[in-house]
Formats: structure tokens, C-alpha cells, sequence
């Protein structure tokens, strides 16, 4: 298993040095369950795409903004369920994420989805 702290540094690095400003890796594939770190350099954005049915978002260092649903800035410490519908990321710092993914499930609204 890959060290948190050490992939954050590496992939920030790899992110700055980018001419597009990202880097990313999967870290867990294990079934429908995906993690994958993401590293982002400052006004840089993953355009708008859709969420699978189970998603959230860690912000392990950063600051950033998610369109399309209620939470609309994490910060630094935080996890946040995201939305179902189409959404864009915006990196409002430096930032690197944690996206964790569970794909095959049905969708699930309402009280029963965690917050």
C-alpha cells in the first residue's frame, strides 16, 4: 500500500510541473471501489463531468470548488458526498484530493445518502 503523505508531495510536485497543472493516480482497484489521488495546481479545472451513483471527494491539502450541488467549496480535512448530477472541480489552491468511487451500485437519494 502506497504512502499517503509521500504520494500527496510527489504528485503536488508533478502537478506544478505540468503544463496542464494535474496529476493523478489510481491507488485502489479493488472491485466496484476506486481511489484515485489527484493533484491539481492552482485555477486549474476538471470540466464538467457526471458522478457515479456513490462518490466523495477528501480534500488532503487545497482548497476547492465543486458546481452542482450544495457544498460547493471543501477545504483542507474535509470529505464531502458528491452530487449525482454533472459537476466541474476548480482548484482554488494548490490542492491534491482523495476521489473515492464505488461503481455498479444502484443510486441512492435522500436521508439514506451520507452527508
Amino acid at each position: 500500500m502506497a504512502d499517503l503523505t509521500d504520494l500527496v508531495q510527489t504528485h503536488l510536485a508533478a502537478a506544478l510541473a505540468d503544463e496542464r497543472g494535474r496529476s493523478a493516480e489510481v491507488i485502489v482497484h479493488d472491485g466496484p471501489l476506486r481511489q484515485a489521488l489527484i493533484a491539481l495546481k492552482s485555477g486549474v479545472e476538471l470540466s464538467e463531468h457526471n458522478s457515479p451513483a456513490a462518490a466523495s471527494l477528501q480534500v488532503l491539502t487545497g482548497r476547492v470548488r465543486v458546481t452542482g450541488q450544495e457544498v460547493t467549496e471543501i477545504t483542507e480535512g474535509r470529505v464531502d458526498a458528491l452530487t449525482h448530477h454533472r459537476h466541474s472541480v476548480l482548484a482554488l489552491e494548490d490542492s491534491v484530493l482523495l476521489r473515492t468511487t464505488v461503481t455498479g451500485v444502484d443510486q441512492v437519494d435522500g436521508p439514506e445518502r451520507a452527508r
